[in-house]
């Protein structure tokens, strides 16, 4: 035999998990109830839109949310002057947990179309993290309709007492909700906190928010709300001017500085969100990239940095999305597996890569100017996602070490004629001058990958472009550096062979620079590989085995001094020899302690000959 029925939840049971779990932050009780008050105003708002019998009368104007700290009587008070309740509506949407009053408002006002209310509470429960911090609560409400005004009361067990109450205890028309604050809500006396608080989650809420503490009121002729109602990112991109942008940013975001551009967002069906996204400016290499998006739901704070929502390589950008069709209560494993947060998520990628092109073909100058800025913002997302490189492989930048910028089809198209596909480039402007002066004497350009971001994004296009590949300065000379007529001068090479490595091959060419003596090329693919272990070691993992070095030492032989060697006496060109090394090895990489004293040794030995 069957038998059905519904689990039964004792009262008293119930809201000691309330107190303790229901939000991870308590601070957030002070969110809901005001958010709850908003939802009342706009509720009211609605009905005379819509030409309600009852509420037509009302004037559309004066609402208004307001919060009292009253530290003597140990309150919060939080009152609206909104549609308020009947006392059957008090038994229903306040008696009974998990009953949603917008839901209910919603679905016999709204139809289908609910979703468009602008109300926030869809849930049930906010109204009870008011219990978290209260040992008592009281509701004074009075209902739009002109119905007796009702007084609720309930202690944190869960009992509760419905009364009427006199005229004065009442607002004139809407709900008085006063916290009767409990030990576990003594951090919030404090006034600075409370608004705080308010201005974090609140700063948006579309019905003006006025704060209150009695015990330190001051004359004002015309007190000021503490929250924006029409924030930025819910006007028309063609109504806002650049400094309306600028100022919203230093308002939310307290930085100085002006952003370098900015996208407003503004997404409808199916996506429906909203939102500004600000690229900020970073003063130097080391200052933190980490950035700051505020997620609102319905212009209710809901979270900083949802990593699910913006890709991980934007993260950096500062900026307000308020998304209406996620939970006000969202969770990582929500957004983790949402299709709505992988739309939106893609749609911001598109807006910005839309951006960056739009900012390269409309204003090149300006473009350039703030590259410095974006290129590590840029090339990350290239590495991390190959679509954001396919939609900004126009627009990606690169400095020449002469000055300027180019597109690597730009450096391309310029060198196909003495250095097809080869692009050259230095990692240090100053180290490396001495390669950089010769590629510039045959007109040849190199480009500056100064951080180490610069070449692993090489990289990346070598992998996109098969035929393309990046050599640094000092890893080959190009072919049309070379003179004609070398050949090896006897002697000379035995002197450089005691000073190399095994793995360091020695050559003679007759270079059309005739003022430099030597040059030491490393191979680009030992370099990197090098360059993988030193990454490896700094961030604290095991390196590679060892790789060895392959090195070129090019003996020039339009050079005087090189030619003399060969007639020198063996004392002068062992001297000679050691010191052109090791100035080759100095163009390469630091001197290690014993090879920086022998150097200076030989270098005083040498003035002392002349």
């Amino acid at each position: 035999m069957e038998k059905k029925g519904g689990i039964g939840v004792e009262i008293e049971h119930i809201f000691p998990v309330i107190k303790k779990w229901l939000y991870s932050d308590k601070e957030i009780f002070l969110r809901e109830i005001v958010s709850n008050a908003c939802d009342a105003v706009t509720k009211l708002r609605r009905l005379i839109s819509l030409g309600d019998e009852t509420a037509r009368n009302i004037p559309d104007e004066g609402f208004r949310v307001s919060v009292e700290l009253d530290k003597e009587a140990n309150t919060i008070t939080v009152t609206d002057n909104g549609i308020g309740m009947t006392e059957e509506e008090v038994e229903k949407y306040i008696c009974q947990i998990a009953l949603s009053g917008a839901l209910d408002f919603i679905e016999k006002y709204e139809g289908e179309n609910g979703g468009d209310s602008g109300i926030i509470g869809h849930f049930g429960l906010g109204f009870y993290s008011a219990f978290m911090v209260s040992s008592t609560v009281d509701v004074f409400t009075r209902s739009f309709t002109g119905a007796s005004p009702v007084k609720w009361t309930c202690s944190e067990d869960g009992s509760y007492v419905i009364s009427a109450c006199s005229e004065d205890e009442a607002p004139a028309r809407g709900t008085s909700i006063v916290m009767h604050l409990s030990e576990e809500g003594e951090e919030y006396r404090e006034s600075g906190k409370l608004q705080e608080i308010l201005s974090k989650y609140c700063a948006f809420m579309p019905v003006e928010i006025y704060f209150e503490d009695r015990d330190d009121k001051k004359e004002e002729d015309a007190p000021t709300p503490i929250n924006d109602t029409t924030p930025l990112y819910l006007k028309n991109p063609s109504d806002c001017t650049d400094e309306e942008y600028r100022e919203f940013y230093k308002k939310v975001f307290h930085d100085y500085r002006e952003p370098l551009f900015w996208i407003h967002l503004k997404a409808d069906y199916p996506l429906n969100f909203r939102g500004i996204l600000y690229f900020p400016r970073i003063q130097s290499e080391f200052e933190s990239l980490e950035g700051q998006v505020k997620l609102y739901y319905n212009q209710v704070f809901v979270a900083d940095n949802i990593k699910e929502v913006i890709p991980e390589y934007l993260l950096m950008l500062k900026g307000v999305l308020d998304c209406p069709e996620l939970p006000l209560n969202v969770s990582r494993s929500y957004l983790q597996n949402s299709g709505y947060v992988s739309k939106i998520s893609n749609h911001i990628t598109k807006k910005v890569a839309d951006k960056l092109t739009s900012m390269f073909n409309l204003d090149r100058p300006a473009y350039e100017n703030i590259w410095r800025d974006l290129k590590t913002f840029v090339e990350y997302g290239c590495l991390r996602d190959s679509k954001f490189y396919d939609k900004t492989t126009s627009c990606l930048l690169f400095e020449k070490c002469s000055g300027g910028f180019c597109t690597i089809d730009e450096y391309l198209d310029a060198a196909k004629e003495k250095h097809e596909n080869k692009v050259y480039y230095a990692a240090d402007k100053v180290s490396q001058a001495g390669y950089i002066s010769m590629f510039d004497a045959e007109g040849i350009e190199t480009l500056l990958l100064d951080k180490i971001i610069d070449t692993q994004f090489a990289q990346l296009i070598e992998s996109k472009r098969e035929s393309v590949h990046f050599l640094r300065v000092d890893a080959e000379l190009a072919d049309s550096m070379k003179g004609e007529g070398a050949a090896e001068i006897p002697g000379v090479m035995d002197l450089f062979k005691k000073l190399v490595s095994e793995q360091t091959e020695i050559k003679f060419e007759a270079l059309k620079d005739s003022s430099v003596p030597a040059v030491l090329n490393v191979s680009e693919d030992s370099r990197r590989m090098e360059d993988m272990m030193k990454m490896y070691s700094a961030m604290g993992q095991n390196a590679p085995a060892s790789f060895p070095t392959q090195a070129t030492l090019i003996l020039n032989t339009s050079n005087e001094l090189i030619s003399s060697l060969a007639d020198a006496d063996k004392e002068k060109a062992d001297l000679i020899s050691k010191q052109i090394y090791t100035l080759c090895l100095l163009s390469q990489r630091r001197l290690s302690p014993e090879e920086l004293r022998q150097f200076l040794t030989d270098s005083y030995n040498i003035l002392g000959k002349l």
